[in-house]
């Protein structure tokens, strides 16, 4: 089936005659789905399910169509402007390959992208621009804040050893407490955040795996032990909410230990 195909079913969902649902749609109204199928989209590459990223692809492909189909309602651009934009995008931002630049190293690639980005029109340096500009807003909070740190060390804003984020995270640790104290919900709010600015300053300090990953990590984990305490449950004839905190404390150690054992 052509790509061809796939925008004359948008087209017509859209249609005066098409789906009530699809039709009421805009693209602000669709941007939580689409980030809901990128996020599955990234399951299935953890996974390894080549069937269900296959399925995955297609749904992320979908909504790029039907923003398309929309844009084009608007008068905007079309799909067709779409795959023209970045196939001559890759073939400008790859000269090493299209053209006569040579590189020796990945590293190599970025300098040479981020140079012929600078080039570009869009992309032209703005004189009053901020350092930190060019970061989405709507990229995952982690995720925003480590490209912001990123961004904010390349001008030598940045810790010189690990053991001094370590530091700040204690620090940052010690005035949460102090808010939780005062009961001040305005200001808890604020530490925890700056709290998870810290953590996520660590993990980007680090070079290793993203603070992102990290808390993908954590939180798998934790379902991991809770879907075993709930098993361990089941086969006593019991249901996890028809337990006291005490004994969901006693569960959740022993879900751990299976681990460690």
């Amino acid at each position: 089936m052509k790509i061809d195909e796939l925008v004359k079913v948008m087209k017509k969902l859209r249609a005066p005659d098409g789906c009530p649902w699809d039709r009421a749609q805009t693209h602000q109204s669709l941007m939580p789905f689409i980030m809901d199928e990128c996020g599955e989209l990234l399951d299935a590459i953890e996974a390894q399910d080549d069937a269900n990223f296959r399925e995955e692809l297609g749904d992320v492909l979908m909504h790029i169509v039907l923003h398309s189909v929309m844009a084009e309602e608007r008068g905007a651009f079309t799909f067709d402007d779409v795959v023209e934009g970045i196939t001559a995008k890759m073939i400008s931002r790859h000269p090493h390959v299209f053209g006569a630049e040579a590189v020796s190293s990945a590293s190599d690639v970025i300098d040479l992208w981020e140079k012929v980005k600078a080039k570009e029109k869009n992309h032209a340096p703005d004189p009053n621009a901020s350092k930190l500009d060019g970061v989405a807003n709507h990229c995952p909070a982690l995720l925003q804040a480590e490209k912001v740190q990123k961004k904010a060390a390349k001008v030598g804003f940045d810790w010189t050893e690990q053991t001094q984020i370590v530091e700040k995270i204690g620090e940052e640790y010690r005035e949460l407490c102090e808010a939780v104290k005062s009961g001040d919900d305005a200001h808890i709010d604020e530490e925890l955040g700056d709290l998870l600015f810290a953590a996520a300053n660590l993990s980007r300090f680090r070079k290793r795996d993203s603070a992102e990953l990290l808390l993908a990590r954590a939180t798998a984990k934790f379902k991991r032990r809770f879907r075993r305490m709930e098993k361990m449950l089941a086969e006593k004839g019991r249901k996890i909410e028809d337990c006291s905190l005490e004994e969901m404390d006693e569960l959740w150690n022993q879900a751990k230990s299976c681990e460690t054992a």
